[in-house]
């Protein structure tokens, strides 16, 4: 007689994807599945992204695994217990941080003087900042935080812009 299996809950991510090789940390899979859950409860308690940008002395080679090792052992240790730090791209941290986009400013400020002293001479950093919000997806929130970083990146180390919306 055919047996039905009971639903189950989504599978887990593979460990490989869940966890970025070099500093593991959680991957950029992993972040954005956090924002999602994260998402529907910041109505209730704000949340934002921040996407943290390496920016190397201009050597055109790439950071090295123990440049990013160091940045991530400084960030791991700097941030509080209930902010989420994880490895988003090939040069950048994000951290979900538990405040308002508008406190998180100050937060990030902080973040990258610790990218600064982290041990790896010549390295600055930049930041974007996006906050969540139960309407809008984590694929957006990260695209806008990734359209922060960039431009910040553009302009030069030190920076952070936070992601305000369309004026009208």
């Amino acid at each position: 007689m055919p047996t039905t299996a009971a639903p189950t809950a989504a599978p887990a991510l593979p460990a490989a994807v869940a966890t970025d090789a070099v500093t593991l940390l959680p991957s950029r899979v992993a972040l954005i599945e956090r924002l999602a859950e994260r998402a529907p409860s910041s109505a209730d308690a704000p949340a934002a992204l921040v996407l943290i940008g390496l920016l190397p002395r201009d050597t055109r080679w790439p950071v090295p695994g123990s440049h990013l090792g160091l940045v991530a052992a400084a960030l791991s240790a700097d941030v509080r217990a209930d902010d989420w730090l994880a490895r988003s791209g090939p040069t950048e941290f994000a951290v979900l941080l538990g405040s308002s986009a508008a406190d998180a400013e100050t937060a990030t400020e902080r973040l990258l003087q610790v990218v600064v002293g982290a041990g790896v001479p010549g390295l600055t950093a930049c930041a974007g900042i996006a906050a969540l919000s139960p309407d809008v997806s984590a694929t957006e929130v990260h695209r806008r935080a990734t359209l922060c970083l960039t431009t910040a990146l553009s302009v030069g180390g030190g920076r952070v812009i936070r992601y305000r919306g369309a004026r009208r």
